[in-house]
């Protein structure tokens, strides 16, 4: 299972990076939405992605949208916020989020939702 993992925070990327290779996970990292498309059109082995909402070049809302339309309609997303502005998440499972947590999270919670959503 190979995991991309967008965030433009390096400690979020690093703990994030951290618990997943530790569960076993293969994991890619992106620094913004941008980074993170080309990752996606590039590697097709990816099959789970986890983002930030609020980042620099292509927010999450518009990674989610371009994961939707273009890339893989099933693949499980996850976001990772500090963010809990009224509609910002509701949006985004509108556009296709299968789950969120809100920073800061444990370690321990990312793996329950990672778990949880690869069984849907």
């Amino acid at each position: 299972m190979k995991i991309l993992i967008c965030d433009d925070d390096p400690m979020t990327l690093k703990a994030v990076e951290f618990q997943l290779k530790r569960d076993g996970y293969e994991v890619v990292n992106a620094t913004n939405g941008k980074e993170a498309m080309k990752i996606l059109s590039e590697d097709h082995d990816i099959n789970f992605l986890v983002t930030d909402l609020y980042m620099p070049m292509n927010s999450g809302l518009e990674l989610i949208t371009h994961v939707r339309d273009t890339l893989n309609s099933k693949m499980p997303i996850l976001i990772l916020t500090r963010a809990n502005v009224e509609g910002t998440i509701d949006l985004a499972f509108e556009l296709g989020a299968n789950g969120y947590l809100t920073k800061p999270f444990k370690l321990e919670e990312l793996k329950e939702q990672v778990e949880r959503m690869m069984s849907l």
